[in-house]
């Protein structure tokens, strides 16, 4: 099936924002979503290399303002 690549790997950060926390300077995310779509991540420089033992990657600072704002657009609720 063709998809639109960018599209999953913005909705993928975005649902990355659930599963971060932050602690001091770094923001960390569970990364039990497809592995495509976490290398391509990783490529862009949003994250951590995903490939390893660690349940978890890191956001760089730019991946983890990004996946926030992707989340609200995508998923917010208007008040």
């Amino acid at each position: 099936m063709e998809y639109d690549k960018e599209k999953v790997d913005e909705i993928v950060l975005a649902l990355l924002f659930l599963t971060s926390s932050s602690s001091g300077s770094e923001t960390r995310a569970w990364k039990g979503l497809d592995w495509e779509v976490m290398n391509r991540l990783f490529e862009k420089g949003y994250i951590s290399n995903p490939i390893g033992k660690a349940p978890t990657v890191i956001l760089s600072e730019e991946g983890a303002q990004l996946s926030k704002e992707l989340f609200v657009k995508n998923f917010g609720i208007n008040e």
